[in-house]
C-alpha cells in the first residue's frame, strides 16, 4: 500500500465527505424535468425552495424576479465554491483558484472598461462575477495604462505573474488596448 493511500483521510478525507454531501444536493434530472414544467418564476421557486437552495430563496417575497432567483442560486454556488476552496488542500487548492482567474479576468475588464466609458464604479461593482472579486478591485478605476494599472491593483493579485506580460502594451488604455490584455492573460 502506497504512502499516499494511508494518508488520503488524513488530507483529504473531510473535504471528500463535503463533495459527496455537495453533490447529493445538485439538481438531478427529476428535478430538471419539473422545472421544464413550470409556467412561472413563482413554481420555480416553490420547487427550488425543497432542495438545497431553498434557504437561499425562502425570505424573497413573491412575486420573484428571474435576476433575484439567479443571484440567489449564485450566492450559494459562490459559497460551496469559496467553502471548498477554503477547505481544499494542495494541489486541488492552487486548481481552485486557477478557476477564479478567468473571473478575475473579465471582472478587471469589465472595469476599465466602464471606466473609459464614463460609468461610475458603485454602478460597475455589482455586475462584477463574486468569484472573480478581489481586495483591490475598485482601485482599477485611477488607472490609466497598463503600467498605472499594474503598479496600482493587480501587483497584489494572482494575475500579476501574467499581467507583467501586458506591460509591452504601451499608451493609454482604450477598448483595442483592453481586448488585447484580456487576450494575453
Amino acid at each position: 500500500m502506497s504512502r499516499s493511500s494511508l494518508t488520503f483521510n488524513m488530507v483529504d478525507g473531510f473535504l471528500e465527505a463535503e463533495v459527496r454531501g455537495m453533490k447529493s444536493g445538485l439538481l438531478n434530472v427529476a428535478d430538471y424535468s419539473k422545472l421544464t414544467q413550470c409556467e412561472t418564476v413563482d413554481d420555480m421557486k416553490m420547487h427550488l425552495a425543497h432542495t438545497d437552495y431553498g434557504p437561499f430563496i425562502a425570505n424573497e417575497p413573491s412575486p420573484i424576479a428571474t435576476t433575484t432567483l439567479y443571484e440567489k442560486c449564485l450566492a450559494k454556488l459562490v459559497k460551496d465554491f469559496n467553502h471548498m476552496r477554503a477547505q481544499a488542500a494542495e494541489p486541488l487548492s492552487t486548481f481552485l483558484d486557477y478557476i477564479t482567474y478567468s473571473y478575475m479576468i473579465d471582472n478587471i475588464v469589465l472595469l476599465i472598461t466602464g471606466t473609459l466609458h464614463g460609468k461610475d464604479m458603485s454602478e460597475l461593482i455589482p455586475k462584477c462575477h463574486p468569484l472573480g472579486l478581489f481586495d483591490s478591485i475598485e482601485s482599477l478605476a485611477v488607472a490609466n495604462s497598463p503600467r498605472d494599472l499594474y503598479a496600482t491593483a493587480l501587483i497584489d493579485t494572482p494575475l500579476a505573474t501574467y499581467f507583467s506580460k501586458c506591460l509591452s502594451i504601451d499608451g493609454l488604455l482604450d477598448d483595442v488596448k483592453i481586448e488585447n490584455i484580456r487576450q494575453t492573460l
